[in-house]
């Protein structure tokens, strides 16, 4: 049985999160992976090597703020906590905050100096003061990654600096941004921060895009030999959050361009479109032997999907029954399908569930029914 069903107007709160899917249209980058996800659906807008292993260089330092945060959240490390700075913090190369050897410097300026500077220094006295080593905050960080179901990821340090058994994958970058977003919407503030002083040494963000795009709210630029100019960056544009990953460029400049091209590019090719609101009525579906013959439907989550802007003219939505629900018939039961189709998605569902119970007839009641179902061929 399927109903064809009408799409309402409202604009939706959007919160049910749709399959992942590779969709059209495409973009050329000149970055040697990428990977583009609609923040609120899941959706994949864009796939070039995205579950290819790459050095992430201190984009891996959005693990380590990971950490950071979980303990400032937890109540196991404030921000104006002081931690002392070891020779090994002090000596450590690479892109430096410039912490001073055998002095304390507060937490919240060493969170700063890793997120906006980069600073390799201020990682090694965050993993030592807050773990007691960078090991033993390694072991966090790895704990983490399995829990986060970052499948393509392993971290030997916490700074990014080359190894060869320090990898992710473009994915699993998208992945922990969201949940740095999601998780700590108290602290992602930092990620939007252009500069910051300390010891008397300004420095800039080395995100390009917060320079240039006032929708851009973080994340981490990184960059090595092997790994190249790389880029994770997420955006705003009304009230629709994209995150953009991007890897081996060959220049700053390259990174600049190409991740503001890929994030206007699938913000104009694409868009959210709200099919039907939790608690709204969205059918009526037949119910057999119940004291009411047809019961309202229902989605239990808000659905969202995304789709190339051209697809709209030819999405379809359909209420699909099985059969008719058997009485009894309780509030919030699955009885049939909202099923969704687009030509680049293909076909897509959401439970349809009952919006209020149904009670069973009294026996009478089932006979007589039964007896006008064998005369007539109808139910109840």
């Amino acid at each position: 049985m399927k109903k064809a069903f009408r799409l309402a107007a409202a604009a939706f709160a959007l919160a049910f999160a749709s399959p992942a899917f590779a969709a059209m249209p495409t973009i050329d980058t000149t970055a040697r992976n990428a990977v583009v996800v609609d923040f609120d659906t899941g959706a994949i807008l864009l796939d070039k090597g995205a579950d290819q292993r790459i050095p992430p260089a201190s984009m891996s330092k959005m693990m380590t703020e990971y950490i950071v945060f979980s303990y400032l959240k937890q109540g196991r490390a404030k921000l104006d906590d002081e931690l002392p700075v070891s020779k090994k913090a002090w000596a450590t190369q690479g892109s430096k905050m410039f912490v001073p050897i055998n002095q304390k410097v507060q937490l919240e300026d060493l969170l700063r100096g890793m997120i906006i500077q980069s600073g390799n220094d201020a990682c090694i006295v965050l993993a030592e003061g807050l773990a007691g080593s960078e090991d033993a905050f390694v072991e966090l960080m790895n704990q983490k990654a399995k829990e986060l179901g970052l499948t393509g990821s392993h971290f030997v340090n916490v700074t990014g600096l080359p190894d060869p058994d320090e990898y992710m994958t473009p994915r699993d970058l998208a992945v922990l941004a969201r949940h740095l977003i999601t998780d700590f919407p108290e602290y992602y503030h930092y990620d939007a921060e252009k500069e910051f002083t300390f010891n008397n040494i300004k420095q800039g963000n080395r995100n390009p895009l917060l320079y240039t795009d006032s929708t851009v709210d973080g994340l981490k630029t990184g960059h090595t030999d092997e790994a190249g100019y790389c880029l994770v960056a997420s955006a705003v544009r009304q009230n629709r959050r994209i995150i953009v990953v991007l890897a081996g460029m060959n220049s700053m400049k390259e990174r600049g361009t190409e991740s503001a091209k890929v994030m206007d590019w699938a913000y104009r090719e694409f868009n959210n479109y709200a099919i039907a609101k939790a608690g709204d009525a969205i059918d009526l579906a037949p119910v057999w032997l119940g004291e009411q013959g047809q019961v309202n439907v229902t989605v239990a989550k808000d659905v969202v999907i995304t789709l190339p802007r051209k697809d709209r003219p030819d999405l379809k939505v359909s209420a699909v029954y099985d059969g008719p629900a058997r009485a009894p018939v309780k509030q919030g039961q699955a009885i049939g399908n909202l099923v969704i189709t687009a030509p680049d998605i293909g076909t897509m569902s959401a439970p349809l569930v009952a919006s209020q119970p149904v009670d069973q007839l009294n026996a009478f009641g089932r006979m007589a029914a039964a007896a006008g179902y064998l005369l007539f061929g109808r139910h109840n």
